[in-house]
């Protein structure tokens, strides 16, 4: 007999659960039991749970005791490391994303913006807000500024599927090279708290990016808000060389 080739089928089928997330189950919602997922799949008990243990400790699911298993709110942990973005993160971490469009206009550029873009007084941009989805559950709230030119390109993509740092790239010819970011702990005022569907006051990440192009040259500014209760961003970082030999 030929060896079995692919995936174990535990992963086979924590794979299949997890891709439903945000498309037919949501937080809240319960997963199938263990007898339908059998029937289902045609496997064992013992592989049935395997694939859920999986989901558990991706924090994807939550099994609660005599109850069955139910979808969580995703509980990302980002890395600092890198210049990403959303779809890449959640993409990593195995999550269906999608975005709704709220905002697409052309507009004055406020000081605070013109200042982020190098843009000179009385210049344009184009704004555009959306909502990042992750497993159907709102993460992020992005407000994106674009110095026009290539703000009037990216407007007429099609920005619910295709992520900006994408388009920038492969569409449009602005390759990325490193981002400026300024992270705060704040909360969400009626307006975020709208769109993320959390209550108004609730913990949010507040995070200012500025992204740059070959040349110094800055073309994508954002304020994002991240939910507090779904994120954790980690990074490493190496102990300066003058603050270690002054304590030799």
């Amino acid at each position: 007999m030929a060896p079995l080739t692919g995936p174990p089928l535990y992963t086979q089928i924590e794979n299949a659960l997890a891709t439903r997330l945000g498309v037919d189950l949501y937080p809240g919602d319960r997963l199938p039991t263990e007898d339908e997922l059998i029937e289902q799949f045609g496997v064992s008990r013992i592989t049935v749970r395997r694939a859920i243990q999986n989901l558990v400790s991706r924090q994807l699911v939550v099994t609660k005791q005599g109850r069955g298993t139910y979808v969580a709110t995703p509980k990302i942990s980002q890395p600092l490391t890198a210049l990403t973005g959303f779809v890449e993160d959640m993409t990593r971490q195995g999550l269906r994303t999608r975005a709704r469009v709220l905002v697409v206009e052309e507009r004055p550029a406020s000081p605070e913006v013109r200042t982020a873009l190098d843009l000179a007084l009385g210049a344009t941009v184009t704004r555009i807000d959306r909502v990042r989805l992750a497993a159907g559950v709102p993460i992020s709230f992005d407000r994106t500024y674009l110095p026009s030119d290539l703000g009037r390109l990216v407007a007429q993509d099609d920005l619910e599927n295709e992520p900006i740092f994408a388009l920038l790239e492969n569409r449009h010819g602005t390759p990325l090279v490193e981002a400026a970011y300024a992270l705060q702990a704040s909360t969400a005022d009626k307006e975020v708290a709208q769109v993320l569907d959390i209550p108004e006051g609730s913990a949010v990440f507040r995070i200012e990016r500025t992204s740059y192009t070959t040349g110094n040259r800055p073309v994508d500014y954002e304020v994002l808000h991240y939910r507090g209760d779904a994120i954790t961003f980690t990074t490493r970082l190496p102990r300066a060389a003058a603050a270690s030999e002054g304590e030799q």
